[in-house]
């Protein structure tokens, strides 16, 4: 179901978003969080083509094809490793990569390889080369099965270089794509937190399931309101010149993180055991954090060390957002916390 979704949408022209640090970065973070919402799998392998789309844009690349479905391959794993050399006049890929999201359904992908030199550079490749072998899954995750994400050896594989060496890891739009890639995790959350939303709307909900609720519409709008944030810096300064792209990243990945956490936290203490069940159904935290968003540290929790390291400014207070639904205003009053943000135990 989710590879015919994410093709209805790209020939359908869902998946043609404006480019990140463009003016609209906000609107392309929110569709990609709408179709994630609608699906887990199909959202994440959306994401993945329109990074696609954005690195070759920023690294001034060619225009993809109409009616093509890209990934990006980027992760690095110890025991998988791909090469790139010169044979014939032009450039051929050998080895595996692993963690291949949309192994069997993508057309083409932007595939990372080492040069001689050691260097990471990155490549545009024909996945329909005879020389490109999708190999047997041992990739386990069960939220996203449906990504077909397995590994892809590659056996002298045709490949046209993207960007200069290492350019790949060294461009502002690496971050850009990595809040993307929170877009859809918040869409997730959402998904899940959509039962919560319908309980308390129908009138049926006791007070235990009002406090969740407050709880988990608290920390969606303030993800949403740090994408938003985000969005306006990023436009503000697309070619990162002050040098704050990756802080920018990491706090909007964090921030989502524990709106995704609190969110099936809050699902799992109204609906009890059963929520393992209905969270593989709208993706966990674990499906739609995974595969990790292209980034150097990928498939680790976006860890504070690193955040508060980067940080080196004053935390710029994002504005309010009144909620206009009475019923989840009432649901905000039962949280203990709500006025004192130590009564439900925080720091």
């Amino acid at each position: 179901m989710s590879d015919r979704l994410v093709t209805d949408w790209l020939l359908g022209g869902e998946l043609d978003l404006p480019l990140p640090g463009r003016g609209q970065t906000m609107r392309r973070w929110r569709r990609l969080s709408e179709l994630t919402e609608t699906d887990v799998v199909a959202g994440r392998l959306a994401e993945a083509h329109a990074d696609a789309v954005a690195i070759l844009a920023e690294l001034d690349a060619f225009t993809p094809t109409p009616g093509e479905l890209w990934g990006v391959w980027a992760a690095e794993a110890p025991d998988a490793s791909v090469t790139a050399r010169r044979a014939g006049g032009g450039v051929v890929l050998d080895g595996v990569k692993a963690w291949c999201s949309g192994a069997g359904l993508c057309t083409r992908a932007l595939v990372t390889a080492r040069l001689d030199t050691g260097t990471r550079a990155l490549f545009a490749v024909d996945l329909r080369d005879d020389a490109v072998r999708p190999l047997l899954s041992t990739w386990h995750n069960f939220g996203m099965a449906a990504s077909d994400t397995r590994s892809v050896e590659f056996l002298g594989a045709q490949a046209i270089p993207v960007g200069r060496p290492g350019a790949y890891l060294d461009r502002p739009g690496i971050w850009f794509g990595a809040i993307g890639v929170a877009a859809c995790w918040l869409g997730g959350a959402r998904a899940v937190a959509a039962p919560l939303y319908r309980r308390v709307a129908s009138g049926g909900a006791d007070g235990h399931a009002c406090a969740h609720l407050g709880a988990v519409d608290a920390a969606i709008t303030a993800a949403d309101a740090t994408l938003t944030a985000a969005a306006e810096r990023v436009d503000a300064d697309p070619q990162d010149r002050s040098g704050t792209a990756e802080l920018t990243a990491r706090r909007a990945r964090a921030v989502v993180e524990t709106a995704v956490d609190e969110t099936i936290t809050g699902r799992a203490r109204h609906t009890g055991p059963g929520v393992s069940n209905a969270c593989r159904r709208d993706g966990d935290r674990r499906a739609l954090a995974s595969p990790g968003g292209r980034l150097p540290d990928a498939g680790r929790r976006c860890a504070p060390g690193h955040l508060g390291h980067r940080r080196s400014a004053s935390p710029r207070p994002v504005p309010g957002l009144r909620c206009r639904d009475r019923r989840v205003r009432h649901c905000h009053r039962r949280i203990g916390g709500a006025a004192n943000p130590r009564a439900r135990g925080g720091d």
